[in-house]
């Protein structure tokens, strides 16, 4: 599948977890950011209005296929860290909805 691609992944942050949760995240997009096929990302904090997620990550891939090459790149240094992101969201009550996207043809 060719054409821009979105990873956009919401999270309900619990205030005492804000600080490793975003060590965590900031970790994980420094290693996206060396992957072929990384366009951008942002890391946007909640500051206004009634949504229930107040942390969304927004990274932009050239296409799927380098999305699935970086997925597997960040697993491994995940593991090597021994650091899991399933246990760091139970133990710390952090809800995530993950979600890949395309634009919209006009």
């Amino acid at each position: 599948m060719s054409g821009a691609f979105y990873r956009v992944d919401k999270f309900i942050v619990p205030a005492a977890a804000r600080e490793e949760f975003l060590v965590n995240v900031m970790m994980t997009h420094k290693l996206l950011e060396a992957q072929e096929g990384f366009i951008d990302h942002q890391v946007l904090e909640q500051v206004a209005g009634t949504g229930e997620f107040n942390f969304i990550t927004i990274a932009e891939w050239q296409n799927t296929e380098v999305v699935e090459r970086a997925r597997a790149t960040v697993a491994a240094a995940h593991k090597a860290a021994n650091f899991d992101p399933q246990e760091m969201f139970s133990r710390l009550g952090i809800r995530a909805d993950i979600a890949s996207y395309k634009p919209v043809a006009a």
